[in-house]
């Protein structure tokens, strides 16, 4: 055993246990959900993989001789230059790095950035093979060990404090966890609540992972490496409101801007735990604690319940309709309606103990 797990019973992880055999007996069978027949749009759906680059997109041309594209392709030039001594000496530089080798010259981040995913799409290799890193900004706590790539030893283990994700994922090895199951959290506020109250010994063994929001490349690199590596349940606890289930959707099944690293990103494996907009009914949250849906909500829930997924997921359709009937969100926060540590007390161990997820 790599850890002295110090959490419930043993019988306690029975129904997440049987729902790691499912997901192992579906690897098997080759990984697949319910076939799904949508639009074929700038990214296509496949159900084991997540949303992919379609062959015929659209695509744009940078001419050198042309008076609106040539500061384009001299900056694509300039970065693909860089990218060369960064591969010639096996050396790395994040993005913030390349811009300010001349933020005169690039004028703002965003510039780099997006020359940075043209020049990934159009090798088609990840960020990483071109020696390009991004700053994380995501947290990991639970039950886990690894060496980085200079051989510096990380212990993850639940303190008063997380550990960063690594900059570099593809470098990180020797990867030791007997977690029954990963909790991705939305919010850095909700992680850091869970860390105080002690929910990874408590829950032990497991691991917490948190984007600190809409996730970080890193962020979803690990979240990738972890299931590549030990294929276990991996569960998501965001906000009952649009913006919430947009981010559970990007680990689950990626995003638009970066469909063409889809295999490299997505965890269709991924479940919904809470919190769930039947859980407000069920827990009788008092309206009080529930927030109006704005035009802007109602607009990013049609979005996604458009969405060519929604339909191999009913039971998430029926939740976010019932949203969208209710008129009303939710954040975690709200459970503290009920007790201040509700959250890692009750509800996060009955969900965990009785399958509670979609």
């Amino acid at each position: 055993m790599a850890f002295a797990p110090m959490g419930p019973e043993a019988s306690f992880f029975e129904v997440l246990d049987r729902h790691r055999a499912s997901l192992l007996a579906s690897l098997r069978a080759g990984g697949r959900e319910t076939p799904v027949r949508g639009p074929r749009l700038v990214s296509r759906f496949e159900d084991s993989v997540g949303l992919q680059m379609v062959s015929h997109c659209t695509t744009k041309k940078i001419k050198s001789d042309s008076p609106k594209s040539i500061q384009k392709f001299a900056l694509i030039l300039k970065i693909l230059s860089m990218i060369y001594k960064l591969v010639q000496s096996n050396t790395y530089a994040t993005k913030r790095d390349i811009y300010y080798t001349d933020s005169q010259l690039f004028g703002k981040q965003a510039v780099v950035d997006n020359i940075i995913d043209d020049i990934s799409c159009m090798l088609k290799v990840p960020r990483r093979s071109l020696h390009i890193l991004s700053t994380s900004k995501g947290l990991i706590a639970g039950n886990l060990r690894y060496l980085e790539e200079d051989g510096t030893r990380v212990n993850c283990t639940c303190g008063a404090t997380a550990t960063a994700v690594p900059s570099n994922i593809q470098g990180i090895r020797n990867l030791i966890t007997d977690a029954k199951f990963l909790l991705i959290v939305e919010k850095d506020a909700t992680f850091q609540r869970l860390l105080d109250d002690n929910f990874c010994s408590k829950l032990s063994p497991c691991i917490m992972v948190t984007g600190k929001g809409v996730p970080d490349l890193n962020t979803r690199l690990l979240v990738k490496k972890l299931w590549d590596t030990f294929h276990m349940p991996m569960l998501t606890l965001v906000d009952a409101d649009p913006h919430g289930i947009e981010i559970m959707c990007i680990y689950k099944y990626g995003s638009m801007s970066m469909s063409f690293e889809a295999h490299n990103l997505t965890v269709p494996a991924i479940r919904w735990l809470g919190l769930l907009p039947s859980d407000i009914k069920r827990l009788n949250i008092p309206k009080n604690s529930l927030i109006p849906l704005t035009k802007h909500d109602h607009m990013k829930l049609n979005s996604i319940l458009k969405r060519p997924y929604v339909n191999c997921q009913p039971l998430w359709r029926k939740e976010m309709e019932m949203m969208a009937e209710l008129n009303m969100k939710a954040e975690i926060q709200a459970l503290t309606f009920l007790s201040s540590d509700y959250l890692s007390r009750v509800y996060l161990p009955n969900k965990l103990k009785f399958g509670g997820w979609l």
